[in-house]
């Protein structure tokens, strides 16, 4: 068992039962907030209104018209899909990261189902005509899985892309071998043939001391540094489109631990979907490239982290979790307007 994982899942639960001590689920429903508790949260706006989906049981979501009260509207998955626990024994009904996104006038949400502490998880696939038909979403099975004994990378945190060429793709992973990239074809599936391949990872794949911050004193080499996914800290990828680039934003460092998380967002960006992406500063996040978007001011948030990026209205918005200090270390809405440096590089208003 992967102790980042132990520790990582002991937070998140100690997390979750702090916040249902306060707001349990049945007097959340219905409340607004101006500040609302979200971990790992994507927006989708249809007809004026804001969706914000996010990390629960059978994924939270909440509705705002205005954009700054949003309302909790309960759980978008009321029965579990039978498939997700046959994919991942262990899993219940905390279901992680999810995304959503309109494709050929459907929308479709993807979202993650893993099992404690081990990489066998899966992405699933919800479609929907409306995101007002919040009791109208149809199971569409399993996008890809992967497993502890078969598959170098870990199958969670999806998300949707679609190319110049009307092509979707899917960019995910958490720890392992680090951020996977996959072909889809249109019904949002695995395309045939198609397998994924890393993207970027949080430290090049070459010989290297650990230092004992890491875990060391021990050396990490091509065969066997990806092994203890606890020295790759890099999840939640998201891809934005943006003046001829694809910008991939990732989170490095650690989540769900509260005032002790130490989660960061970085960026690097390609001409093509495919990569390479490369940071500021000329290297390939392949090879631990990254450029600083936001992070923990230790005024406000102590660490911010998992991130979505979307241009609506002709704005460039970015969303994310912080873990609130005044709120005990509690996850909480950050969304801010992207604007443009002089050489095309994000900086957060």
């Amino acid at each position: 068992m992967k102790y980042y994982f132990y520790i990582t899942w002991v937070m998140l639960m100690i997390a979750t039962n702090v916040f249902a001590q306060g707001h349990n689920t049945k007097d959340y429903k219905g409340k607004t907030f101006q500040k609302p508790f979200v971990h790992d949260p994507v927006m989708a706006v249809e007809n004026g209104i804001t969706y914000i989906y996010a990390t629960g049981a059978g994924i939270d979501e909440l509705s705002s018209a205005d954009g700054i009260n949003y309302k909790a509207e309960g759980s978008v998955l009321k029965n579990i899909p039978a498939w997700t626990h046959d994919s991942v024994p262990e899993f219940k009904q905390h279901v992680w990261a999810p995304d959503v996104i309109k494709y050929h006038d459907k929308w479709y949400m993807a979202y993650s189902c893993s099992s404690f502490g081990k990489n066998t998880s899966a992405i699933g696939l919800l479609s929907n005509k409306s995101l007002a038909n919040k009791d109208c979403w149809k199971d569409e099975g399993c996008i890809i899985a992967s497993r502890g004994a078969r598959d170098n990378w870990n199958a969670i945190d999806p998300n949707f892309v679609i190319d110049e060429n009307d092509t979707p793709w899917l960019v995910f992973g958490s720890f392992w071998d680090g951020i996977q990239l996959v072909k889809l074809d249109k019904t949002m599936h695995v395309a045939k043939g198609e397998k994924p391949r890393t993207i970027a990872r949080r430290f090049a794949f070459n010989i290297r001391e650990v230092p004992e911050s890491e875990g060391g004193p021990k050396k990490l080499t091509p065969g066997n540094y990806c092994l203890n996914a606890g020295q790759n800290a890099i999840e939640a990828p998201f891809i934005l489109k943006h003046n001829g680039y694809y910008y991939l934003f990732v989170s490095w460092d650690y989540c769900c631990m509260g005032t002790k998380s130490t989660y960061r967002v970085v960026v690097g960006r390609s001409r093509n979907i495919e990569g390479p992406y490369i940071d500021n500063r000329g290297i390939d996040m392949i090879n631990g490239g990254g450029y600083p978007v936001i992070e923990g001011d230790k005024k406000t948030y102590e660490a911010a982290g998992h991130c979505a990026a979307y241009t609506i209205n002709n704005k460039d918005i970015f969303i994310c979790h912080g873990y609130d200090i005044a709120l005990d270390g509690a996850a909480t809405l950050i969304k801010k307007e992207i604007k443009w440096d002089n050489n095309d590089w994000p900086i957060l208003q």
